[in-house]
């Protein structure tokens, strides 16, 4: 069974960077998508990115497109999310989660599993 591990939150000023990652165990389809997740408190949760765990078009909400990139490793079974120009209301937890669907976007993804997720904190 796929599972899920996120790392690489943390507190950081407006304007910092973080990268998280998202390691994957269990066997994963090249054409499995792969997204980021997250969820503030009192607020719904929202999709971030996504991208086929083998590669290719990437997926992007509008209120962080050009500023968070998604990226993948398939032989290290690994998704980075790199999150630039952090703003205080990226302020959440981030969970990524796989989905077996086609096409690979935030909004047409039916997560199977999730990870446990890593809390990201940006401060004013």
């Amino acid at each position: 069974q796929v599972q899920l591990v996120e790392s690489g939150g943390g507190s950081v000023q407006a304007g910092g960077s973080l990268r998280l990652s998202c390691v994957i165990s269990g066997w994963i389809s090249r054409r499995n998508c792969v997204a980021w997740f997250r969820q503030a408190p009192g607020k719904e949760r929202e999709g971030v990115a996504a991208v086929f765990a083998g590669g290719g078009t990437t997926d992007y909400a509008d209120s962080v497109k050009d500023r968070f990139i998604i990226s993948q490793d398939y032989a290290k079974k690994t998704v980075y999310l790199q999150m630039n120009s952090l703003k205080p209301e990226d302020t959440a937890m981030y969970y990524c989660a796989w989905d077996s669907g086609y096409p690979c976007t935030i909004g047409t993804m039916g997560p199977r599993s999730w990870g446990q997720g890593t809390q990201v904190t940006v401060s004013s």
